[in-house]
């Protein structure tokens, strides 16, 4: 078995992946919060996740893949306040256009999309647990995870009891016995949505849920737990707390985290209005375009999203779809993705930079074979690809397909048709307004002795 390095959030160290059972590997995911469309930030998890589930599957002959769905929640019901509807419709809506624009960036589908509320008897049950091990109390209504009985707490996020509490963003309410104790249950209002419990109608917190999910799902223990690195503390830290609390044990083997996103040099934020949805990009990108900016640095380093890296992204990929256009006459060799170099690069703690860098090297290679030599040229540079999820576009789909305001690919044929005819009536200046009439609509021409070819810039 080849090996897989990651970087355990817990330890601080790159480690080797060893899975509790080879045959069955279990991975955890934090997905959205639906009440709203999905920003680029959110995206980086989800295609980063999407790599580290890729190279799971070539490695194992299993992976259960979770990525839950919060349709239960604060943000959700002022939503559904302010938007006049129901909590289950706004909930719903975002979820629909989540997954759309998530398929859009080539993810796979996980295996698992728990939704909290198909889980509340889950996340009673472990409020009992947790009530009986002396790990939480009630109070006013509320259940509050006691974070004191837990000597190990702070350990995920390295932080000390006492130095945490600024970065908790927990209400320092009278009924808690420390201020940093987090609520499990809370009551709800006659107008929000609510569940029967031991404690009255109410509703979970928000780190509950995911502990109750992961047990009812994957079971007391899993391999990776994964997620941008905003949700180190409070939510991991949290989850890990009521799990090892509840149930016994470490019940995550490996955190694994992703860095921020920034927007042209600065944080994303609303008050900036430097949020870009992916929704809104998919409007001026292809998905893989958007993908391949959010590989184009490690996971763990921050990344600066700009104008400059989208358009960087696709010229890349325009160069890469040129060298499979310019043998669409080979056939390519089978090269499984496992025998690439991107994928050993992947192998060492997802090192999307390097493996980048070997599909530049793959590109090239194709573009100076010859004969023979084409056609596992072509294979490697496909399997390259296919370790980073591009490439999955027929080439001249990538360069001729257009969106609805765009001219369809038959005007554009005719158009060079009649500029062809043009020029061999000696009829210039008609070639010449074409050319300018095509660059204007943004189609790259390139002329050569075996005709014209066209891509969309």
């Amino acid at each position: 078995m080849r090996e897989l390095k990651l970087t355990n959030t817990l330890t601080g160290e790159r480690e080797i992946f060893q899975p509790i059972d080879p045959e069955r590997v279990t991975m955890y995911v934090c997905g959205p919060t639906v009440y709203n469309l999905a920003h680029i930030g959110n995206a980086r998890p989800v295609v980063v996740f999407d790599m580290l589930n890729r190279v799971l599957r070539e490695l194992y002959p299993s992976v259960i893949y979770a990525r839950n769905i919060t349709d239960i929640d604060d943000k959700i019901i002022n939503a559904a306040r302010e938007r006049g509807q129901a909590i289950d419709a706004v909930s719903t809506e975002f979820a629909d256009k989540y997954r759309e624009d998530v398929a859009a960036l080539n993810t796979l589908t996980p295996d698992l999309e728990p939704h909290a509320t198909d889980n509340i008897p889950a996340m009673i049950d472990l409020t009992e647990r947790l009530i009986k091990a002396g790990n939480a109390y009630p109070a006013d209504g509320h259940v509050l995870f006691a974070v004191e009985s837990m000597p190990g707490y702070g350990a995920l996020s390295g932080r000390k009891l006492e130095d945490m509490l600024a970065g908790a963003r927990v209400e320092v309410a009278d009924y808690k016995r420390h201020a940093g104790d987090f609520v499990l249950w809370k009551p709800s209002a006659a107008d929000e949505p609510g569940w029967d419990s031991p404690w009255g109608r109410g509703r979970p917190g928000w780190h509950l849920e995911c502990s109750a999910m992961i047990r009812a799902h994957l079971g007391d223990a899993i391999d990776i737990h994964g997620g941008g690195r905003d949700l180190i503390f409070p939510h991991h830290e949290n989850e890990r707390a009521q799990s090892c609390c509840a149930y016994g044990g470490d019940f995550v083997r490996y955190w694994v985290h992703n860095a921020y996103v920034d927007m042209d040099g600065e944080k994303m934020s609303k008050s900036l209005g430097n949020v870009r949805t992916i929704r809104d990009l998919l409007s001026s990108y292809h998905g893989e375009v958007l993908r391949f900016a959010l590989l184009s640095a490690h996971y763990r380093s921050p990344l600066n999203f700009s104008q400059e890296l989208l358009d960087s992204a696709k010229s890349a990929l325009d160069g890469f779809y040129a060298a499979l256009r310019n043998n669409q006459d080979v056939e390519p060799a089978h090269i499984n993705v496992t025998d690439c170099v991107a994928f050993d690069a992947l192998l060492d703690d997802l090192n999307t930079p390097e493996s980048i860098a070997a599909l530049h090297a793959a590109s090239k290679a194709l573009n100076k074979a010859i004969d023979a030599d084409r056609a596992k040229a072509k294979g490697m540079l496909l399997a390259c690809g296919t370790a980073l999820g591009i490439l999955q576009v027929d080439p001249e789909v990538w360069f001729t397909g257009g969106g609805d305001n765009d001219l369809s690919a038959d005007v554009i044929d005719k158009l060079i048709a009649e500029r062809r005819d043009a020029k061999a009536n000696r009829d210039f200046a008609r070639a010449d307004q074409i050319r300018d009439e095509l660059i204007a609509a943004g189609i790259v021409l390139e002329d050569s002795p075996e005709g014209t070819i066209w891509r969309r810039a």
